[in-house]
């Protein structure tokens, strides 16, 4: 008897499905929280040299005394028009010999590059960046452990993924919970940057554990109608995630604290071990057919459905391997090479597009709190969209639309940038968080549409060469986020927003070399797949790929 068959006998979600998803929703909103922790843990503040030999000084001016001494000792900024000293020099001079002009400033001093500062904490009390005076010289190295994360997000993709396969995705989920856990709390203490960085770089192989295993068992819980719907509502969870980390940020301010509220309930999911079932089709794969009837037999029970027992007698002799093929067979013809380097270009793009935009929140001025609840709030009914519209108009028509609205966004968003930061802040943050509601929209659309595109024989291949496309993308993102700071002056602003609009734009319009998937018979073979779009009529029955593949 089929898994497809049975799942709707006992109830496609029935009581027992909710049960065991609910727990799985858990821990995408957990990968929410830390999908871009990094932000607000290596969040730069205004900050400015610290005046010599005054061990008092402070950001904020106490006194008339005190602002005497900053115009003495500290330059104005003279490419930023948004700060109101230079962050990196102060004033070298003999003060009993010095003279100073009308607004307290030594006339023919010297400018040298200083080794302490002193922060404005009226964002932050204190971030791992001012506890470690990650700054000016050495500010680069924020861009570098957030790219850390997602090399992590590479490694751990490679060996999670083989790890699933072998011990199963429930050992693999508990495991990575675990993991994630020890490193997430032990990072709290991280003494050096070193340190940090090694641990952010675990934490992003971690989360590779957790999200895609999560997500393969939370829809094969479910029975086919359901499972679009169940992936889909897992994103939800992460939304939620993204916008409770802007709050905790909101009330506690201090990274230490943040990082304990954040990591400690995740001990919870010991009880895990005990309380998820092993994937059913990875049981089935490995043909331990008596544990998977047991899971079927404890969920037809809780949902109140009769189940005979001894489901899969009749499979343990007709079962035989899946016929697969290599990766390279992806590039055995100029249209399988034209499509498969079409699909991977635009998973680059879009993951570096979402990651890079989370990342770039923090860095569009105004409320840095609300825009960081805002770039998670905007994900709510960018995912609905493309749930709802999906099988309506099509994956090729949904992705096109999110990529060229999301691009013309952020490519829009350079011109307020330009005619003045302050003024136009609302304007900034409107077009960023429609760039942002684009490319989720988009990132959910591709994972569908390119699953689709990919022969039977090579979609696994095909789709772990895009998760590694899309890694890269994500490597490059902060780099591109924290340009503003890297490059600096008006070119700096505009570089991560105009860089977003156009590679966007471009992968949109190159998807239009994609043939459309929606109720079309989808490709088994390689040679399906070359032929795949030539002349191809509607199949008057809806196809669902995700009820086949998962």
């Amino acid at each position: 008897m089929k898994l497809d068959n049975i799942l709707i006998t006992i109830g496609e979600f029935g009581l027992y499905q909710k049960y065991a998803y609910s727990l799985i929703c858990w821990t995408s909103l957990y990968m929410g929280l830390y999908a871009v922790m990094s932000v607000i843990f290596l969040n730069t503040p205004q900050h400015r040299c610290k005046i010599p030999y005054f061990e008092n000084d402070t950001y904020d001016i106490s006194s008339a005394f005190h602002q005497n001494l900053i115009n003495n000792y500290i330059p104005p900024s003279s490419d930023d028009d948004t700060l109101d000293y230079d962050q990196c020099h102060l004033y070298s001079f003999d003060y009993n010999n010095a003279k100073f002009d009308n607004s307290s400033r030594p006339i023919n001093a010297s400018l040298i590059k200083c080794n302490d500062w002193v922060y404005s904490d009226s964002m932050f009390k204190e971030t791992f960046t001012t506890k470690l005076n990650i700054v000016c010289d050495r500010k680069h190295l924020t861009s570098l452990v957030k790219s850390l994360f997602f090399v992590g997000k590479l490694v751990g993709a490679l060996v999670f993924g083989t790890l699933s396969d072998v011990v199963g995705r429930k050992t693999t989920l508990c495991f990575s919970l675990m993991m994630m856990f020890g490193l997430s709390f032990g990072m709290t203490w991280s003494p050096s940057y070193i340190v940090y960085a090694v641990i952010m770089t675990g934490i992003g192989a971690a989360t590779q554990g957790i999200f895609p295993v999560a997500f393969v068992l939370g829809v094969e819980l479910v029975g086919p109608s359901k499972r679009k719907y169940a992936g889909i509502v897992l994103e939800f969870f992460f939304s939620i995630g993204l916008m409770m980390v802007a709050g905790v940020s909101y009330f506690v301010r201090h990274w230490y604290y943040i990082s304990i509220i954040c990591s400690t309930p995740a001990v919870l999911f010991i009880a895990y071990w005990w309380l998820l079932p092993e994937s059913l089709r990875w049981l089935l794969s490995k043909r331990k057919y008596e544990e998977a009837d047991r899971i079927l037999q404890k969920a037809a029970k809780i949902n109140k459905v009769m189940l005979e027992t001894n489901l899969f007698d009749d499979e343990k002799e007709k079962m035989t391997p899946d016929a697969t093929g290599k990766l390279w067979q992806l590039f055995s013809s100029r249209v399988m090479l034209l499509r498969t380097t079409v699909i991977f270009f635009n998973w680059f793009i879009v993951a570096m597009m979402y990651y890079g935009l989370s990342l770039n929140a923090g860095n569009l001025g105004g409320n840095f709190f609300l825009n960081m609840f805002l770039s998670g709030l905007v994900e709510i009914p960018a995912n609905a969209m493309a749930l709802l519209i999906l099988d309506r108009i099509g994956r090729q028509k949904t992705y096109f639309f999110s990529m060229i609205f999301g691009g013309c966004a952020c490519a829009l968003t350079t011109i307020p940038i330009l005619y003045g930061e302050k003024e136009n802040q609302t304007i900034i943050t409107i077009l960023a968080m429609f760039g942002k509601f684009g490319a989720t929209a988009a990132f959910n659309t591709i994972y569908f549409f390119s699953s689709e595109l990919f022969p039977t024989v090579v979609r696994n291949a095909g789709l772990g060469a895009s998760s590694c496309a899309s890694r890269a993308g994500g490597i490059a993102a902060p780099y591109i986020a924290d340009s503003a700071a890297l490059i600096g002056g008006t070119v700096g602003k505009v570089f991560p927003s105009g860089i977003f609009g156009a590679l966007a734009i471009i992968a949109g319009l190159t998807s239009l070399f994609l043939p459309e998937t929606l109720n079309r018979e989808l490709p088994e073979t390689i040679e399906d797949g070359k032929q795949f779009g030539k002349h191809q009529k509607p199949n008057t029955s809806p196809s669902h790929e995700l009820e086949e593949w998962t």
